[in-house]
């Protein structure tokens, strides 16, 4: 099993807080490392998609009630939402008997504002945390990995396949998944062909902006339906939406986020990229890579920093910007070559953003400087250190 980074930082919440969602997308391990935890309290395990389990909580404060010396975890939580109102009764309870350790540990697919009700009725009772799919800080030899976790992206059952051919059979039978059941589920009454189409062609426009009436004409839909569905992928952890930085700067800038598919290997599979060979021939190639290099980067930063990107419509652009709570920011160019350039559209960016120093990340290589204030490194230097200090 490969350990994840985020087993001891969890262990630690249930110590302290009487719920915590752990929530990610399907297949990415949340029921794994929630069976592998070691706590103090005896753990009941509840699948709230088995029918069995799901009978048992018929009169679920009854059933609860009699597990009040257990952490008692309620793997699919989005199925039953109904269940929230009973969690804050019996925590409510359990807090005036002086209890501090978690009471439930909820597993699920869908992010806070999917489970809306949790956050309102949970409201100073609960936490939430978001398990990933694997990143590459988290792989043995990541230097050496780097290339196959970037083709394969970082889902348990893909990565680990034992062939490639595995690996993405793995990936395809995750989509069909979710285009014919699980988005279904979440309220979308779309032909599943559609949807199909809709995910290929936001593949196809990974890590730029989205037209989203033009897709949805291509499609034979409105916009605002787009932008449902492009929402309700974002709030199951499938798609990750890069707000625009936003100043009185005087440029005329792109205000438009730009969207891109977090796991590299759903975005090879739905372009239709067999292997790396491929990919590396694809004119998608360098989207994939930035998109595969931000989402390593985002998900590496602690609370509280304000991710963006910055285009002005002259062209001028910053992939990311990385402002920190203590006011510095961080410009980062992401770039498929091992002998990047200095451009003066970048030096410009930097100057309207207001950015403290860049970094230029390329696949691989030492740190070196290419001015004052822009370093360029591989991405695995960058996560491995500390390297957005000046």
């Amino acid at each position: 099993m490969i350990a994840r980074i985020l087993t001891n930082q969890l262990q630690e919440r249930l110590r302290t807080t009487p719920v915590v969602a752990l929530l990610g997308s399907r297949q990415v391990g949340k029921t794994t490392l929630a069976q592998s935890l070691e706590f103090e309290k005896a753990t009941h395990y509840l699948d709230l998609e088995r029918p069995s389990d799901l009978a048992k909580l018929a009169d679920p404060e009854l059933y609860l009630s009699s597990l009040s010396d257990h952490l008692v975890v309620l793997d699919g939580i989005q199925r039953v939402p109904d269940l929230f109102p009973v969690l804050r009764v019996l925590v409510d309870e359990r807090r005036r008997a002086g209890e501090k350790a978690a009471h439930f540990l909820l597993l699920g697919s869908a992010s806070p504002d999917l489970l809306q009700q949790s956050s309102e009725t949970l409201a100073g009772r609960i936490s939430y945390m978001e398990l990933t799919p694997f990143q590459l800080t988290e792989l043995d030899n990541p230097a050496e990995k780097l290339d196959l976790h970037w083709e394969r992206g970082g889902y348990p059952e893909s990565y680990l396949a034992t062939n490639s051919e595995q690996s993405l059979q793995w990936r395809e039978n995750f989509i069909k998944s979710y285009v014919e059941r699980h988005l279904p589920q979440q309220g979308i009454d779309s032909n599943p062909i559609v949807l199909r189409r809709l995910c290929t062609m936001l593949a196809h426009q990974h890590s730029g902006t989205v037209n989203l009436s033009k897709t949805g004409g291509s499609l034979g839909i409105d916009g605002k339906t787009v932008r449902r569905y492009v929402d309700l992928l974002e709030g199951l952890y499938l798609l990750r939406s890069l707000p625009p930085w936003q100043t009185n700067s005087g440029k005329r800038l792109i205000k438009t986020p730009k969207i891109f598919w977090r796991d590299s290997g759903i975005l090879h599979a739905l372009a239709g990229l067999h292997d790396r060979e491929q990919l590396l021939g694809h004119p998608l190639c360098g989207p994939s890579w930035e998109g595969y290099c931000l989402e390593q980067i985002i998900t590496s930063l602690p609370s509280g920093v304000v991710c963006s990107h910055y285009r002005t419509r002259a062209g001028a652009e910053i992939d990311l910007v990385v402002e920190f709570p203590n006011g510095d920011i961080v410009a980062v160019e992401i770039k498929r070559t091992l002998s990047p350039k200095l451009s003066r559209g970048l030096v410009e960016s930097m100057e309207t953003s207001q950015a403290t120093h860049g970094r230029i990340i390329i696949p691989k290589g030492e740190p070196f400087p290419l001015s004052k204030s822009v370093k360029s490194m591989g991405l695995n230097e960058l996560l491995g250190q500390d390297c957005f200090v000046p």
